[in-house]
């Protein structure tokens, strides 16, 4: 089959389109045929190089495509059968496992990161994580749903635990993750608040939905926040930036309030005045994927229409590097999806 896999790590001219041999297929495992797969910020962070990724490495979390075959073990999947497949890989036997939190599991990791992804014509993967999706939903859409929308669901209803009525600061509009939040916290009729930095993402933010929207290039967000809450501050922080915008997150806070973060993209070493932490009564909450449970979940509201994905800009698989080019420009609104005929 083909593939675009990385030997060495580095820019976007590490990636090569060549060919791999097809995966062997477990009895307990269904084989896919990809027809997308979405990028995420996840895939620059492997290229360039994480702990514990061994090379040569296939890229791509969020993959959507049609069964080709499966184990002898399995039941309930036919071939042709579209699917999308839970962007997750955990070992199935632990205590937290057993209990359904597949994302506390210690061998717990990401399609794409510490194992190989969906960047490939091909990938065999655990039935368990194999979800049959509508003939409504089609596969550019269907791959621009896994990883953003489940993060963002666990953040903000796992963790959390947003309520009608309630005020949601989502930085970072245009991402993925952030055309997730920005949906699912107007879902549960909150109003939302969010950051863009031009024109046209802030355009795009109001179509999404966001009731308010800070040009973080011009605004300080904190004070932009404070005017537009009547000094109130909001219920709840969705945090994915990092260093670059930690501070003025709390700052956004209303006594009470909760931050929840996924990530930190522009760096992790966030300062922390923790006398300000305990006189204002804030809950600092860390959030990683989801489970299994919750994207079978926010994948019922995405096949209903109720939530939609974003698909920005499409590109077939062997031109990955251009699509690497562009996400690490910011230059998105929503998804950048690799397609594979």
């Amino acid at each position: 089959m083909k593939a675009v896999r990385i030997h060495q790590f580095g820019g976007p001219e590490v990636l090569t389109y060549e060919d791999v041999p097809d995966p062997q297929l477990r009895k307990d495992q269904a084989l896919v045929r990809v027809r997308a797969c979405a990028l995420n910020h996840l895939d620059l962070w492997v290229r360039k190089g994480l702990p514990g990724v061994k090379l040569p490495h296939i890229l791509g979390s969020d993959i959507a495509g049609e069964v080709v075959a499966t184990g002898e073990y399995l039941s309930g999947l036919k071939p042709a059968q579209r699917v999308v497949i839970a962007p997750m890989h955990y070992c199935g036997r632990c205590a937290k496992c057993v209990a359904g939190l597949q994302n506390q599991c210690r061998e717990f990791t990401v399609l794409g990161n510490g194992v190989d992804g969906g960047n490939c014509e091909l990938i065999a993967v655990a039935a368990a994580n194999v979800i049959p999706i509508p003939d409504a939903l089609e596969f550019n859409q269907a791959a621009s749903v896994p990883l953003v929308f489940l993060t963002a669901w666990h953040m903000l209803v796992g963790r959390a635990g947003v309520r009608p009525g309630q005020t949601v600061l989502v930085l970072g509009a245009n991402s993925g993750v952030g055309v997730a939040a920005i949906q699912i916290a107007k879902l549960f009729q909150c109003c939302v608040i969010t950051t863009a930095g031009n024109d046209d993402k802030i355009a795009k933010a109001k179509q999404l939905g966001a009731d308010e929207v800070i040009h973080h290039g011009i605004m300080p967000i904190a004070k932009e926040v404070r005017r537009l809450t009547n000094n109130h501050g909001v219920d709840v922080v969705f945090e994915h930036v990092g260093e670059a915008t930690f501070g003025e997150s709390l700052k956004s806070l209303a006594t009470g309030g909760r931050l929840v973060t996924c990530g930190a993209t522009t760096g992790p070493d966030a300062k922390l005045d923790i006398r300000f932490l305990f006189t204002r009564q804030l809950s600092i909450l860390g959030s990683y994927m989801g489970t299994r449970d919750e994207l079978r979940t926010v994948l019922k509201p995405v096949a209903q229409g109720r939530l939609v994905p974003v698909v920005d800009k499409i590109w077939p698989l062997h031109e990955c590097a251009t699509a690497h080019n562009y996400l690490e420009k910011s230059k998105q609104f929503g998804k950048v999806v690799l397609t594979i005929d």
